[in-house]
């Protein structure tokens, strides 16, 4: 087919999967095609992305092992809104406090975890706030919501060096 011209592609793996399913395809320029694919992602950028996933659970899985210690009720890990996702989510019961936390997890020497607490995560981390106390209708009675922040640095291992809360962070 020439360019500008539809066709139609077969999609899946077996026979009659390929038969019953087809997909109309219009051609575009190749500039065009360009700027709507996303960037190729090498092998390396994928595995960086997955120790960073690993990085950050394993911070949010100490910072939420202090919560209890100290006697918090984990309401909520990683909970998805639209405006991202919220790392940690607390009921302080004796205090009626709903306490929303965010997480931020470095390796040592790679800079201090308050880096990226930024004034545009601390705007979205109280959307996202806001965004759980109307979804979730399962949930304790508070008389004060609270914003806190957890820095966790791990070393090379990812045993803990050091983990810093500040109470009313933002």
């Amino acid at each position: 087919t020439s360019l500008g011209r539809a066709r139609t592609r077969q999609i899946g793996t077996s026979a009659a999967h390929n038969r019953h399913t087809r997909v109309l395809i219009r051609h575009t320029s190749l500039r065009s095609v360009r700027r709507t694919m996303p960037p190729a992602r090498s092998p390396l950028s994928k595995l960086r992305d997955r120790r960073q996933k690993s990085l950050g659970a394993r911070g949010e899985a100490l910072a939420a092992a202090h919560f209890e210690r100290l006697g918090y009720t984990v309401l909520a890990r990683n909970h998805r809104t639209r405006f991202g996702e919220l790392d940690l989510v607390l009921a302080d019961e004796p205090a009626r406090t709903i306490v929303f936390v965010e997480v931020k997890t470095r390796r040592l020497g790679t800079g201090d975890p308050w880096d990226n607490l930024h004034e545009t995560k601390r705007g979205q981390v109280r959307s996202m706030a806001s965004a759980w106390l109307s979804e979730v209708r399962d949930r304790p009675w508070a008389t004060e919501l609270r914003f806190d922040a957890v820095g966790v640095t791990l070393d090379a291992s990812d045993e803990l060096v050091r983990l810093d809360h500040l109470e009313a962070a933002f």
